[in-house]
């Protein structure tokens, strides 16, 4: 495993010297930090299963984060540096025991800050009798070479389009950049997998779920999105499955920067009728009820 001296492993580029110990933004340094790895029962129902599903989704939470949006759900590991330091090993035999628990895949939440450490875990778990599919769970700002290393090791990517508008994506996760790099990074996940691929339950095995939270006050930029994931639909030529969330809920500091209050129904109703318009029917749509702390699960470092 080598770790690199001028990271670039994300879009900020930070170039921190990671091998000698020095944080990058993301809040890694030379240490893998984990927080979180269980069972997860609140992801889309083609990864997790139905709510009275046992098995549900292997879900490994990594600390720190490129993003740190201000509205975090998860912020205490993103932002706070909430984890436990393990080895690559370790993880490994964090990944095996999901499997032998009975996950429906291993699902990776935030670990490109970890990619060397990530990479070597899964070659090893393979080697050892890993055979569950791998989601990558990504806020979706990524550089095309972080997700062309993951090529041959993800075979589900679930990733975010936050924002179509620089404005915003730099007022809420300081990254002006963020629309023009999770298109192009979208565009190589799809070219990666393809189109969505099943089991005989129903439980995706390969393919890309693009989602996106709709936030309060923010319906135009919604919109905005939708019209380019259509395009890029278009362009492609690959499907994909999109899950329009609804969940928002002011954590952290989004009072702050003018997120208050959760969206109003309809506020929501009105992306759902644009996605509907554009055809971007093919994936999941929230209830608006669904806005609820307990989607948070407990960052008590179970699992880890």
């Amino acid at each position: 495993m080598v770790l690199p001296h001028h990271c670039r492993l994300c879009p900020r580029a930070c170039g921190a010297d990671r091998a000698a110990g020095q944080a990058g933004f993301c809040g890694a340094d030379d240490r893998l930090y984990v927080a979180r790895a269980a069972l997860h029962h609140w992801e889309e129902p083609c990864l997790s299963g139905a709510p009275e599903d046992v098995r549900g989704s292997g879900t490994v939470f990594f600390t720190g984060c490129a993003l740190r949006c201000c509205y975090c759900q998860n912020y205490p590991i993103s932002q706070e540096n909430v984890g436990k330091e393990i080895s690559a090993r370790r993880l490994t035999e964090i990944f095996l025991r999901l499997q032998q628990d009975g996950a429906r895949n291993l699902n990776l939440v935030t670990a490109t800050q970890y990619l060397p450490w990530v990479l070597e875990a899964l070659d090893d778990a393979k080697a050892r009798g890993l055979t569950l599919p791998v989601v990558y769970n990504t806020g979706g700002y990524e550089t095309v070479e972080s997700v062309r290393a993951l090529d041959g090791y993800v075979d589900v990517w679930l990733t975010d389009f936050k924002y179509a508008a620089p404005e915003l994506a730099g007022r809420f996760s300081a990254a002006p950049d963020y629309p023009a790099v999770a298109q192009a990074a979208l565009r190589q996940m799809l070219a990666q997998t393809g189109a969505p691929l099943y089991d005989g339950e129903g439980f995706l095995q390969r393919g890309v779920i693009v989602r996106h939270l709709a936030l309060p006050g923010c319906v135009q930029d919604s919109k905005a999105v939708l019209q380019t994931l259509a395009r890029l639909r278009a362009a492609c030529g690959v499907p994909f499955l999109t899950s329009l969330m609804s969940q928002f809920t002011p954590f952290y500091k989004a009072a702050g920067h003018g997120l208050g209050r959760r969206i109003t129904t309809y506020e929501y109703r009105q992306v759902v009728d644009e996605a509907v318009r554009l055809g971007l029917t093919d994936g999941y749509m929230q209830e608006k009820s669904s806005a609820r702390e307990e989607y948070t699960p407990p960052f008590d470092l179970e699992g880890v």
